[in-house]
């Protein structure tokens, strides 16, 4: 069976052959944020942060984290590349980002959590869309809200709808539809997404999908939704890690087999693995010989010490600010594109509020269409731009979001 960390896999020596060395990328902005604000829990000491970096509308979204370690300039990034998101997707919000400095499997965290969110009421009454994220999965930053009275995390934009109830009542209609694989639409929608930016990759090189191969470090909400439909549309994911370590199978891995080995927290149970499959330490997922290579687990997991291990033709960012912009930098010299968190992981976003304003419903059908549409379309001009005029995607997109579609004072929600 052959090692992920094997030789460098022919897609890649081709791409290096057929595109030129990339100009430099576009300095990284960093304007400084609409607001930071900074919590500490009496009871256990956690630290909490809440980082606008705009507001559109009055209103900003971004979703909340938890892990130990989590920093302010860490959820500074996350709100900058929110902003980033909200307005590639031509969205009537600004970007924010919660975080929390405190393990998610400590016994006290939801007791965390539920502090710091009435911490920030004035901001999550008013103005602060939240959502899940690493750490605070959907239904319990849900239970929160309603134990605070709030209904749900969209609440500041609910609340501004003619009828409330009657649009809270399409947004738990919507996340909760069941859809194929015995999913919640919700929960897989951005997973969704960034399956389709893969396969919009492979379309942009003329290549089917069974006939190319993926590895994807992370396996919860974002990165097991992104291997489900990837596993689904054909594509070989021969690779997968969790915080347990890295699952590799040359033939492909049964995706959805595994997907019901995890747990509350994304690990798959080793002591339940289907034969034929290799455990390899945690960190060969980011060297494996595939074509793609999705990091869905944590920020900053692709960094100047190890960007020369990657062997994938393209980097497609389901976690966010998973490279470094250093990193970036490197990937693009040699050859290997990135495509940006705020495209490739933006389709939870972007759903959320088509949503909120009517455009989609409880239909998955609808919900998948059109995201699957739009994420094509950007994929294809981005690719376009890097394989035809040697433009990285990040710095083609970054020109979507500097020019966001205008916003009026208010924002209606129907």
């Amino acid at each position: 069976m052959q090692n992920p960390a094997g030789s460098t896999p022919a897609s890649t020596a081709q791409t290096a052959a057929t595109i030129p060395p990339a100009a430099p990328l576009a300095p990284v902005r960093r304007s400084e944020p609409y607001l930071r604000l900074q919590w500490t829990d009496a009871a256990t000491g956690a630290v909490g942060y809440l980082v606008v970096h705009t507001l559109r509308g009055g209103l900003a979204t971004g979703g909340t984290r938890m892990r130990a370690g989590c920093t302010v300039s860490e959820v500074e990034d996350l709100a900058r590349g929110m902003a980033a998101k909200t307005a590639t997707f031509d969205l009537p919000i600004g970007g924010a980002k919660g975080g929390i400095d405190f393990d998610p499997k400590d016994p006290r965290a939801v007791e965390v959590l539920e502090r710091f969110c009435e911490a920030m009421r004035p901001w999550i009454d008013a103005h602060w869309v939240t959502a899940e994220d690493l750490g605070v999965p959907q239904h319990r930053i849900d239970e929160v809200f309603g134990k605070l009275g709030l209904g749900q995390s969209y609440h500041a934009a609910i609340r501004r709808a003619p009828d409330p109830a009657a649009t809270l009542a399409r947004v738990r209609a919507g996340l909760d539809a069941a859809v194929e694989g015995g999913f919640l639409l919700g929960d897989v929608i951005g997973g969704y997404g960034v399956a389709h930016a893969c396969l919009a990759a492979a379309v942009s090189w003329g290549r089917v999908p069974a006939d190319t191969t993926v590895a994807i470090q992370g396996v919860g909400t974002m990165g097991g939704s992104a291997a489900y439909y990837l596993h689904e549309a054909g594509m070989k994911v021969t690779t997968v890690a969790d915080a347990a370590g890295t699952l590799y199978c040359a033939d492909g891995l049964d995706i959805p087999a595994l997907l019901d080995l995890r747990d509350g927290f994304g690990e798959i149970d080793r002591t339940r693995l289907p034969e034929g499959i290799e455990q390899l330490p945690r960190t060969a997922v980011l060297s494996a010989d595939v074509d793609i290579l999705v990091p869905a687990a944590i920020s900053y997991a692709l960094t100047p010490d190890n960007s020369f291990d990657v062997r994938a033709r393209i980097v497609v960012e389901a976690a966010n600010a998973a490279t470094t912009p250093e990193a970036e930098a490197m990937l693009a010299a040699r050859g290997i594109a990135v495509l940006p968190d705020f495209v490739a992981n933006a389709g939870a976003v972007a759903w959320a509020w088509w949503l909120l304003l009517g455009e989609v419903d409880e239909n998955p059908d609808t919900s998948f269409d059109r995201l699957r549409s739009v994420m094509h379309s950007k994929v294809a001009r981005l690719l376009a731009a890097w394989s035809e005029r040697n433009v990285p995607p990040r710095e083609s997109a970054q020109r979507w979001a500097d020019d966001p579609a205008p916003v009026t004072a208010t924002v209606v929600i129907p």
